[in-house]
């Protein structure tokens, strides 16, 4: 058993909330700007300072007060990423009570468990469309009491409702949360596939953000510092690196639209990023692609080599006098044009979700951008351990952070102690208690290894959920289910672990199939049928069916069906007809690769 563990190194407030970073910005620096949001008339940024975010708070949070929202009461988030997402984050915070993020991608079911089962009493929605799926599943949460949509103006309507709350009930309002009390439920996808809230308290942040922003200084106090967030503010990545930003004073700002997010980093300017690892790769494929059609591909792809040999030439501690020449000139005629499509000031990227892979990792930082890519879990509020910008090990997740502790335990899983590990998951007591062990560990589900030097590798999963390589995290269980409840169905196995997207190989019920056959004038031989259009329409309604109960980003789409089942004899199945995930994923290898082919 392999222990490795990292000596704190800051002081973790003991008293006080995540609140208290506005009001000590604001008091200690006015005019500071915090946070530039798209201008209303669509132009530039409009800077917003740390006094002027203070007073937006304070009156959104009146009008929660005024609205009967009362402390540790919790309050839901469904929209994209934007200024109103922060703004009504901390504004919730002021009011004592308690953010459940809902992806705004989320399904009608998946809305209504989050909702139902947080007991959530109020749910911000972004626009008519989001207030449309709760308005559907109202009937069923009975401690529902309020939906405010921004596209209805929701901070001028609560501005007005808490015109009368005094100052004074605010304030005790927002002093009444201490360090281990709840500051917000973020649900994640179990193994069973029911999303199951994950508790974290403002110690959590806390110890977290301490830690993390003292030991990536360069990134949030280096000077003129700023970051543009992209990455859904539900996922506790993009939410750590907004309270990150406020803490430190960063400059933030917020884009829902990926298709104009390059142009918006161009004016943005940010000198740092944060990103999954899809994003890297859809940059780089990018570039290949027009520099391909411009008839340079030979030229990009040399650069590309280039940057790769001049960045592990860096870890070797000498880098061949060739590469170095050759890479002086890419930098002026490849490299400088990518920095450019980032803002021009961009000198980091954190990255986290997936492995990023140690070529990707090489490119980028061989072309002036350094990726530190870090782990963690929505139980452990974001990173456990990350690279440093003098602590960088391409192909590793990082130390773990100051204060935290990492064990390989006997099985090969990886189990951390820290001060940002959870409480627990949120009314379940049996989950937390196979989460976190009697001595206090967390076990993660995913296996790796840890060095001499306390760098950690990921090597695999011991979890059936699955990371896609935007980050999102995908329980297989709900959909393969709903997919097999089709009568022609007899198996499915759903794939994209660190892949774009999820895809599914299926199998038919031979029993069923003669029959369906005969209706649809068809032969009923399996082997001719598999790419007949009436049997693939018939699996496109079992994976639409399925698809209902999981948002845009886990829904299935692409799926291959096979000429044969998969069979206790043959090995695939348990005695209890369980399907062997190893096995399949083993011996279809290929019909895996194939669904990802372009």
């Amino acid at each position: 058993m392999r222990e490795y563990s990292t000596p704190q190194s800051v002081d973790i407030p003991t008293t006080g909330n995540l609140t208290d970073d506005v009001v000590r910005n604001a008091a200690e620096a006015p005019e500071a700007v915090v946070f530039s949001r798209p201008s209303p008339d669509g132009g530039d940024w409009e800077d917003v300072t740390t006094h002027a975010f203070l007073e937006e708070v304070s009156e959104v949070a009146k009008g929660l007060v005024a609205a009967g929202i009362e402390p540790g009461d919790r309050v839901a988030i469904l929209s994209r990423t934007r200024y109103d997402w922060t703004l009504f984050d901390y504004a919730i915070w002021f009011a004592g009570a308690v953010t459940v993020p809902i992806y705004e991608s989320s399904s009608g079911e998946q809305i209504a468990w989050i909702l139902g089962d947080s007991g959530a009493k109020a749910v911000v929605a972004e626009d008519t469309g989001h207030v449309a799926k709760i308005t559907a599943v109202r009937r069923d949460l009975a401690e529902l009491h309020h939906v405010w949509s921004l596209g209805d103006n929701a901070v001028g309507v609560l501005t007005r409702l808490g015109a009368d709350v005094g100052d004074d009930e605010l304030e005790k309002r927002r002093t009444t949360a201490q360090p281990g009390d709840l500051a917000t439920l973020i649900y994640t996808s179990g193994t069973t596939g029911r999303p199951k809230g994950c508790m974290l308290t403002h110690d959590n942040f806390q110890t977290e953000l301490t830690v993390a922003v003292a030991e990536l200084d360069q990134l949030f106090e280096s000077e003129g510092a700023s970051t543009l967030l992209f990455l859904p503010l539900a996922h506790v990545f993009a939410r750590i690196i907004q309270v990150g930003a406020v803490k430190s004073r960063t400059r933030l700002g917020h884009s829902a639209d990926i298709k104009h997010l390059l142009p918006q980093l161009q004016s943005f300017q940010p000198t740092f990023i944060l990103a999954v690892p899809r994003v890297f790769e859809k940059v780089f494929n990018t570039a290949s692609q027009n520099a391909t059609a411009d008839g340079k591909g030979k030229i990009f792809d040399r650069a590309a080599d280039v940057a790769i040999a001049y960045s592990r030439g860096l870890d070797a501690g000498r880098v061949p006098l060739r590469v170095r020449a050759q890479h002086a000139v890419f930098s002026k005629l490849v490299y400088a044009k990518l920095r450019e499509a980032l803002g021009g000031q961009c000198e980091y990227a954190v990255s986290g979700g997936a492995p990023l892979g140690d070529r990707l990792g090489h490119f980028y930082r061989g072309i002036g951008l350094t990726v530190l890519e870090g782990y963690g879990l929505t139980e452990t509020t974001a990173a456990l351990t990350v690279n440093l910008p003098d602590a960088l090990k391409i192909g590793t997740v990082g130390r773990p952070l100051p204060g935290t502790a990492v064990r390989v335990t006997d099985d090969g899983e990886i189990v951390f102690k820290g001060g940002q590990v959870f409480s627990g998951y949120w009314g379940n007591p049996e989950a937390t208690a196979e989460a976190i062990d009697a001595d206090g560990w967390f076990h993660t589900g995913d296996v790796g290894e840890v060095d001499d030097e306390g760098f950690v590798r990921i090597t695999g999963r011991k979890k059936e959920i699955l990371v896609t390589a935007g980050g999102k995290n995908v329980a297989p269980a709900v959909l393969e289910d709903r997919v097999r409840a089709h009568a022609l169905v007899s198996q499915c196995l759903v794939v994209g672990d660190g892949q774009p997207f999820i895809a599914a190989l299926v199998t038919i019920d031979a029993d069923a199939l003669p029959a369906w056959a005969e209706q649809h004038g068809k032969d009923d031989v399996l082997e001719r049928l598999v790419d007949d259009p009436d049997l693939r329409q018939a699996i496109q309604d079992a994976v639409d069916d399925a698809n209902l109960a999981v948002s845009k980003a886990e829904a299935i789409r692409k799926f291959e069906i096979l000429s044969y089942d998969w069979t206790e004899d043959g090995g695939q199945l348990t005695p209890s007809l369980k399907l062997k995930r190893n096995v399949v994923l083993r011996e279809c290898r290929d019909e895996i690769a194939a669904l990802y082919e372009v």
